[in-house]
């Protein structure tokens, strides 16, 4: 009976540890997703007509047209291609 009891103790502290561990994991995590959520949103607010964009593949442009989800970027003086918004890096300033 006896090693019973360390048993079933042992099962328990290993539980509460795995536990608390789930908790900090789970707040860290929160706060990572609100950095990134805030990130996103400053990104998006900077998209306007006439910006300077990076967007995915490393191609740098100026919105000249944004049609809700579907933006035109001139990436030369002759070319514009049409990209997602949602495949914009970065917001070019200064």
């Amino acid at each position: 009976m006896n090693q019973v009891t360390v048993i079933i103790w042992s099962c328990v502290t290993v539980g509460v540890l795995l536990g608390i561990c789930a908790i900090v994991l789970a707040v860290i995590s929160a706060k990572n997703m609100k950095k990134n959520r805030e990130a996103m949103r400053k990104l998006q607010e900077g998209i306007k007509v006439g910006a300077r964009i990076l967007f995915a593949g490393g191609i740098y442009g100026k919105i000249v047209r944004i049609n809700n989800d579907l933006i035109d970027v001139e990436i030369n003086k002759s070319t514009v291609i049409q990209i997602s918004r949602y495949s914009i890096q970065d917001v070019i300033t200064g």
